[in-house]
């Protein structure tokens, strides 16, 4: 994987992340217009990221004043995608090839399909940005 470009700021909130919680972290996007900051944490420190009972993301929050996400990586490209999608229920994760494009395809639950989405596309947005960040997928799509 080759690496990522984080702005200052970034670097900082990741900085303030990991001495609060221990958990490596792989990348974080700050949302400034939905006042939110992701952060993508390394395989297996999700439960380093969260603390007891959300301690830790409780503190960020507070230290930031944004809402918190947290979503662990996984270098297999449908662990990922499923990830980004927690807690909605994922049925399958296909990944394709056309025309020299990867596209991810995502088979949701029915009761989930307009959370998958988001109030004006906002999820599905954030989850094609990190899916072609972190794995090169050109696109996801919900089925």
């Amino acid at each position: 994987m080759e690496t990522l470009k984080l702005n200052s700021e970034e670097i900082r909130h990741i900085a303030l992340f990991e001495s609060i919680t221990g958990a490596i972290t792989k990348d974080c996007i700050v949302d400034n217009n939905n006042n939110k900051v992701t952060f993508i944490v390394k395989k297996g420190d999700m439960g380093l990221a969260i603390g007891r009972r959300g301690a830790n993301v409780q503190k960020i929050r507070q230290l930031l004043g944004k809402k918190i996400e947290v979503i662990e990586h996984s270098d297999d490209p449908k662990e990922f995608i499923r990830n980004l999608f927690r807690p909605l229920r994922v049925r399958d994760v296909t990944i394709v090839e056309k025309a020299g494009k990867k596209i991810a395809r995502v088979d949701v639950d029915d009761r989930d399909r307009a959370l998958a989405i988001g109030k004006g596309g906002k999820n599905i947005q954030k989850v094609k940005y990190l899916a072609k960040r972190h794995h090169k997928i050109d696109d996801v799509i919900v089925l």
